[in-house]
């Protein structure tokens, strides 16, 4: 019975593994928040990884290779 319990968590959690790239970079974006952008800057197989930050501090952005860097809402886990 536990099984059953087990692989309809995973049926219905496994949208929340894929990965996600936006085409351009979110107008507002909270502190800490990181988002993957495909915009084409940073050459293939490359993707843009953009943190926000707090105040007027600018934006982090470094490329990263496809499947290296996920995205995150910016929580500690």
């Amino acid at each position: 019975m536990r099984w059953i319990f087990v692989a309809a968590v995973v049926l219905i959690a496994q949208p929340a593994f894929a990965q996600t790239y936006l085409k351009r970079e979110p107008l507002f974006l909270r502190a800490y928040a990181s988002v993957l952008v495909t915009s084409g800057t940073c050459g293939p197989a490359r993707v843009m990884k953009v943190t926000g930050s707090l105040g007027a501090l600018p934006r982090k952005r470094v490329c990263v290779a496809t499947g290296e860097e996920r995205a995150s809402l910016g929580f500690i886990q």
